[in-house]
């Protein structure tokens, strides 16, 4: 029996979705851990490396949800479980929260500098975005051994 190739195989098997939230949702504690290594030292590298961060995690949110409300659509036929009503409702106020902060970035290049509420703004909404992105892998999770725990159906 012939082997497939790799690229024959990733063709079968490619999960958008997976990917892109996996993705996403991976670059945000790692922003966070780089403004904790911020704060105390004031380093402009670290912050810089928090607002790179940003912006890759600011363009992947998009694919990581639509990617998601097509497979919910296809493969789950858009149900209205309470499960993926929290996805998207968690989706939705991480792009939020992610917007905000670079929004805030962007029009205030000193922010991290400066010692007033948008400064404190800033932080908080980049330290929301931790639990947003926990409690999403953690229902993601969910879906994922529900699904390989029901009996799959011969090819």
């Amino acid at each position: 029996m012939a082997k497939p190739s790799l690229w024959a195989d990733m063709k079968k098997t490619f999960l958008l979705h997976a990917i892109s939230a996996h993705f996403s949702n991976g670059l945000i504690p790692v922003a966070v851990l780089y403004l904790l290594l911020t704060l105390p030292t004031g380093s402009a590298y670290f912050e810089h490396t928090v607002q790179h961060i940003l912006w890759i995690t600011f363009l992947a949110i998009p694919v990581s949800f639509f990617s998601g409300l097509h497979d919910w659509r296809t493969k789950f036929r858009a149900a209205k479980a309470p499960v993926f009503m929290k996805k998207i409702r968690l989706s939705i106020l991480l792009f939020i929260l992610c917007t905000i902060a670079v929004v805030l970035r962007l029009s205030l290049p000193d922010v991290m500098a400066r010692q007033d509420i948008l400064h404190w703004l800033y932080i908080g909404v980049l330290l929301g975005m931790l639990p947003v992105v926990t409690l999403l892998g953690h229902y993601g999770g969910k879906l994922s051994m529900q699904a390989r725990q029901q009996p799959q159906k011969p090819s």
